[in-house]
């Protein structure tokens, strides 16, 4: 069985339930703390022993690359500075997190046809997909529990969580059955369930996947589905039916990086964790709860 060791980021989406924040700005350099949230994904794909990623961007996303890149000038002024050394060794730090490419989806046609983009990427080999709204927090990151699944069952594997029944419709609904632990047989799935009786259990894809090289030929036989795009999520219920996968309850909190509500959450919980403004603003907000 050939080891994980690429991922694609899918990041071409335009961001229009963040607007206008997004209008010149992608949305996945918008910043928790002081980091930008695609750095976070980033992090946990090299943190899971991934060594290439491809970002899936558009047009107007040229900042994703900049970030990544090294920037001479920076570092420059920033070198000879004892109080600036921590702040150079970060910035290098970025551009050494993982050998990253990029490539763009020329029309927006969906999750599935973002992926479809990584097909000379992948070749013949495993890969991960961490989706570019979705950044997860937690001690094991996410996509390493993935592979560890990978590696024991041999299927692709889907990152779950239990939903309510009302967001299951925004979501994808899983048919599943218990494996061991934390991990359940996934055997058919439907994107965005709207009847009761389509609702497969309350188990949902959020951000995080590894699967098969063999996706790619399911998705060029994949017509357009919900919301008239190439749903991803129809081509992996192609692959349960016929493979089976493995669905994985991960451990780890998820902020929604496209939502409003997301983005605040994120800012704040990880605020109260940062060494520099953690404690100031622990004490900030007990004062402003009072005021509530």
């Amino acid at each position: 069985m050939k080891h994980v060791r690429k991922a694609v980021i899918p990041a071409a989406g335009l961001g229009t339930r963040v607007l206008p924040a997004t209008k010149a700005m992608p949305k996945e350099m918008l910043p928790i703390v002081d980091k930008p949230a695609i750095q976070y994904i980033v992090e946990e794909a090299a943190a899971s022993g991934i060594e290439d990623i491809l970002i899936i961007t558009n047009r107007g996303k040229g900042l994703l690359e900049d970030h990544f890149d090294r920037a001479p000038e920076l570092e420059a002024r920033l070198t000879g500075s004892p109080e600036k050394e921590a702040v150079l060794e970060q910035i290098v730090h970025i551009s050494r997190l993982a050998n990253i490419f990029y490539v763009r989806q020329k029309e927006t046609k969906g999750l599935g046809h973002a992926i479809l983009c990584a097909k000379e990427f992948v070749g013949d080999e495993p890969f991960a997909v961490l989706y570019g709204d979705d950044v997860i927090l937690g001690e094991d990151p996410v996509c390493g529990q993935l592979i560890r699944a990978w590696e024991r069952y041999g299927k692709g594997v889907v990152g779950v969580k239990e939903v309510s029944e009302e967001a299951i419709k925004k979501y994808s609904s899983l048919k599943v059955e218990p494996l061991e632990g934390s991990c359940f047989l996934c055997t058919d799935m439907v994107e965005k369930p709207q009847r009761k009786e389509d609702i497969l259990s309350l188990y949902s894809i959020l951000g995080r996947c590894v699967l098969p090289p063999e996706i790619f030929g399911i998705l060029e036989r994949t017509a357009p589905g919900a919301g008239g795009e190439i749903q991803l999520t129809d081509a992996m219920a192609a692959l349960a039916r016929e493979q089976g996968m493995t669905a994985v309850d991960f451990t780890g909190t998820r902020y929604d990086m496209g939502n409003k509500l997301g983005i605040l959450q994120a800012t704040v919980e990880v605020a109260l964790h940062h060494p520099e403004v953690g404690e100031s603003f622990r004490a900030y907000l007990k004062e402003l709860s009072k005021t509530l």
